[in-house]
């Protein structure tokens, strides 16, 4: 649809590789695109992106009970096992309710967003293109996919110290990256004491990775004279809280991102590694992987025989799964960087940063996406869907069903560190 003459502005087709670039962007809602959304695509193809964007941040099976449920079709204890496993959940019970909730929830927040959001763009743009732009950006953002309509790769720039602007976006996608299912447990519990461990892990390592993130980025760059140094106060307190939501998988920037100082530069690919959380619009390893992973290594120093949390034991198997997350995603996005340094002649630092973005599926760059070869833009693509899918749902899908042993063999120790 995206290479069709109607999808573009100027009635020239976009080339099929540029058009699957941005359709995988769009649908593993990462953000990052080879041609400028505003300058290249008409109304059609930006209503196709938006709607790629929506269908990728729900799930393929969220979208499919909206279906089911408009058409009143009886959705089959298959389909609710394979809800189960999409939705991210521990039991089947209740996921149709759950999914309900999804759309509700999406349909409010997406709509509170737009109509906050059409009140400034309404200001500069018209009537019309403001509405358009504010639904637009809030399906964008609530899906942190960053896709924007604002022109010549500027992202949000022109709105760096618009308080409106910011304090929208940023909630659209600090909500959108915690998980329907933490949103969910907050909803109907509304008391943190009585929350569900994995919501209490996900809403705490957020908070600490949202403030020391804002810490950082205003100290390294409140006196950069290309990023905060010009800015008012006010301005640079928005500009540094921005810069520490976005690269948990939203894509949006606010201010140039290859005038950063390296630190910077080094704690946003920190940042988009880490990620949203599980059951949510993002990518990354996950704020819980994370934690569990932080977790495992105080147990270890401090001799314990067990990870433990809020008075509640990890299970084993939960920690080696989130180990095995963290490397075989450690060893995806360093390949990719590996394989991209044969094509393109560029720092190191821009390449790991683009790879990380499209890993996450964040949609940061420093600049070399449009520029990037034909080579990098395929390792690019496979690297945003093997980052939206996961590593090791896309791991365990290829290496077929598990087995179990027959017979255990004895145990011997192997020195490590």
């Amino acid at each position: 649809m995206l290479t069709l003459p109607a999808a573009s502005r100027n009635g020239q087709s976009v080339g099929f590789l540029d058009a699957l670039f941005t359709a995988t962007s769009a649908v593993c809602v990462t953000g990052l695109v080879v041609v400028d959304t505003y300058s290249q695509y008409s109304l059609f193809g930006q209503i196709v992106i938006m709607l790629l964007i929506q269908m990728g941040g729900l799930g393929i099976m969220t979208m499919a009970t909206l279906v089911f449920l408009i058409f009143g079709k009886r959705i089959t204890l298959r389909e609710r096992l394979v809800m189960q496993e999409a939705l991210n959940q521990l039991t089947l019970s209740g996921v149709v309710k759950l999914t309900r909730y999804i759309i509700a929830t999406t349909i409010i927040f997406e709509g509170i967003g737009a109509l906050l959001l059409s009140i400034r763009f309404t200001q500069i743009y018209g009537f019309a293109r403001g509405i358009y732009y504010g639904i637009f950006h809030s399906v964008s953002a609530f899906n942190n996919a960053g896709f924007d309509l604002i022109g010549g790769f500027r992202s949000l720039t022109p709105f760096v110290q618009d308080p409106l602007v910011n304090l929208v976006i940023m909630g659209l996608i600090i909500f959108g990256g915690l998980g329907f299912s933490v949103l969910y447990d907050i909803f109907t519990t509304r008391n943190f004491q009585k929350l569900s461990l994995h919501s209490k892990v996900v809403i705490t390592t957020t908070a600490l990775l949202l403030i020391t993130g804002f810490i950082g980025f205003y100290f390294l760059e409140h006196n950069n004279p290309a990023t905060l140094g010009p800015l008012s106060p006010l301005g640079k307190i928005l500009a540094a809280a921005f810069q520490s939501v976005t690269p948990r998988t939203a894509g949006f920037n606010t201010i140039n991102l290859a005038e950063m100082t390296m630190p910077s530069k080094y704690l946003t690919i920190l940042l988009m590694f880490i990620g949203a959380s599980p059951g949510s619009t993002g990518g990354g390893i996950k704020t819980s992987t994370f934690a569990l992973i932080l977790m495992m290594i105080y147990t270890v120093m401090a001799s314990k025989e067990d990870v433990e949390v809020y008075q509640k034991r990890i299970p084993r198997d939960n920690i080696f799964k989130a180990v095995a997350i963290a490397i075989m995603s450690l060893f995806l996005v360093f390949t990719t960087s590996f394989l991209l340094t044969f094509f393109e002649h560029t720092d190191f630092i821009n390449i790991l940063f683009e790879t990380t973005s499209a890993f996450g599926t964040v949609g940061l760059s420093l600049g070399i996406t449009p520029n990037l070869t034909s080579f990098s833009k395929v390792f690019i693509i496979l690297t945003m869907f093997a980052g939206r899918v996961g590593p090791l749902t896309l791991a365990l899908a290829l290496a077929g069903n598990k087995k179990k042993a027959i017979l255990k063999y004895p145990e011997e120790r192997i020195l490590v560190g």
